[in-house]
């Protein structure tokens, strides 16, 4: 079986979705092969919890590692679905990593769908819009 897949089946067990019940975990590959994890951790006012995506990413950002530093991003939720991340992970992603980050989405079975960041960004919010 796949490792990475393994992992994050071990991770998802971390999320904190007692509120909405859809646990995603996140692992976040450097270049280097450095692995950052997340979870999604949910409150009861949505927009104070944190997405897997966001958790992993701000995780390694934290430790001092940019944009240059990420490779790839893999997802996982407990659905015969393979999500995307959402519209906020989505502009997360944009502002802090490269177009051709790979997104790497796995469903409750292992089977995967992958996508590039551009290719989800299309026409995205960036910095040079607030000048």
């Amino acid at each position: 079986m796949d490792q990475i897949f393994e992992q994050l089946n071990e991770i998802i067990k971390n999320s904190s979705s007692k509120y909405y019940h859809y646990p995603v975990a996140a692992i976040l590959e450097c270049n280097d092969g450095t692995l950052f994890r997340g979870v999604n951790i949910e409150t009861s006012s949505p927009a104070s919890g944190i997405c897997a995506e966001r958790c992993a990413i701000f995780s390694a950002m934290a430790q001092g590692l940019r944009q240059e530093d990420f490779k790839r991003i893999y997802i996982l939720n407990k659905t015969e679905s393979n999500i995307t991340p959402c519209f906020i992970c989505r502009q997360a992603l944009n502002d802090y990593c490269d177009s051709n980050l790979e997104i790497i989405s796995y469903n409750n079975q292992g089977k995967t769908r992958k996508w590039l960041l551009k290719d989800l960004c299309v026409e995205a919010f960036e910095e040079d819009n607030l000048k």
